[in-house]
């Protein structure tokens, strides 16, 4: 593994259960530093998770998921701070999007060329921040016209994969998690 890195990962309530407990644990489990905060929420509070699954339906069925532990306070992190920022899918970006905080945030990293890892519905978030501009970006299908009209190309791919375009790695959903995060160790280690 290359040096330990820190990391920041912007996440919310309903966010999807999936794509914000595993990626954490993943990295941690391979020696990073990972802060999770979500705003208006401090260390040691929570936030509700969603469980988003593919059952045969026109879209996916969301059903409650895990209370999903906050390990540092948003309003006290200084993004200059960190490496890599990761941003879960699920509803959450839909309503940190209005969060100037949040926004300047994100902005922050892709200023900086830092690695950033997003996934499903956080392509909402980067649309938002407009930070995706000539960039090519997966996220689930339904983003497509958001991600479209914030000037990147929507990177149609299977569910089970991922794409890094310079410093920014997306996937459409969870079942992405292999190549998601594989991509995204390799962005951490350039």
């Amino acid at each position: 593994m290359s040096a330990k890195k820190k990391i920041l990962m912007i996440t919310g309530d309903f966010t999807e259960d999936y794509e914000t407990m595993v990626p954490f644990q993943t990295l941690l489990a391979v020696g990073h530093e990972v802060h999770a905060v979500c705003p208006g929420k401090k260390a040691g509070e929570s936030v509700a998770t969603s469980i988003h699954d593919f059952e045969g339906d026109q879209t996916y069925s969301e059903k409650r998921g895990h209370n999903f532990t906050l390990n540092a306070t948003f309003a006290q992190v200084d993004v200059a701070d960190y490496d890599a920022l990761v941003i879960p899918g699920g509803r959450a970006p839909e309503y940190l999007r209005l969060d100037k905080d949040v926004i300047a945030a994100v902005r922050h990293f892709f200023d900086a060329g830092k690695p950033v890892a997003a996934i499903c519905h956080g392509a909402q978030l980067l649309a938002a921040a407009r930070v995706i501009e000539g960039r090519t970006v997966s996220a689930y299908p339904a983003c497509r016209p958001e991600v479209e009209l914030a000037g990147g190309t929507y990177a149609d791919i299977a569910i089970d994969g991922a794409v890094t375009d310079g410093n920014l790695v997306t996937a459409p959903a969870w079942p992405a998690h292999p190549a998601w995060l594989s991509q995204f160790m390799t962005a951490l280690a350039a």
